[in-house]
């Protein structure tokens, strides 16, 4: 029999965003507009759910190990759920910001070459693959958010 948890006021989910400002890329700290509520999905009922709205052509990604991405923009904005491994972003003006794969691996990337003249550069320094599943946003536009501040999501503010 499935137990239905109670829920208090829904939080927000937060994600590292990959943004841009005055043409340059930057990494800030985002909640995301859609609270979570309470799922009434079939298997998850009663579990907390954040809709990320709708997607386009999702990818899963195996990136070999000791791989080096290069400075690049984000092809289209998109959420990157990593799974495991470990990406390393640097932007400009800015220190390097380690992102881990598992529960708090989701970040956006919307540093399009729109809106940003140099990109990112992404390394994967662990010596297993990364596994990452790219999700670009269904019309290619930054879901709507609330810059919390500049740098990386702290731990206490990711779920």
């Amino acid at each position: 029999m499935a137990t239905k948890p109670s829920h208090s006021k829904p939080p927000y989910l937060n994600v590292t965003a990959i943004s841009a400002k005055n043409g340059v890329s930057t990494i800030e700290c985002w909640r995301l507009a859609a609270p979570f509520r309470a799922s009434s999905e079939a298997g998850v009922s009663g579990a907390s759910l954040a809709q990320l709205g709708e997607a386009g052509n999702t990818s899963y990604t195996l990136i070999p190990p000791k791989f080096d991405g290069g400075l690049h923009n984000a092809p289209t904005v998109q959420y990157v759920a990593f799974l495991s491994g470990t990406a390393i972003v640097s932007v400009p003006n800015h220190p390097p910001v380690t992102i881990r794969g598992g529960k708090e691996g989701l970040i956006i990337a919307a540093d399009i070459a729109a809106v940003s003249k140099q990109g990112h550069d992404t390394k994967y320094p662990c010596e297993e693959q990364t596994i990452a599943i790219q999700i670009p946003t269904g019309d290619g536009q930054v879901p709507p958010h609330t810059v919390l501040y500049a740098g990386p999501c702290r731990k206490r503010d990711l779920l």
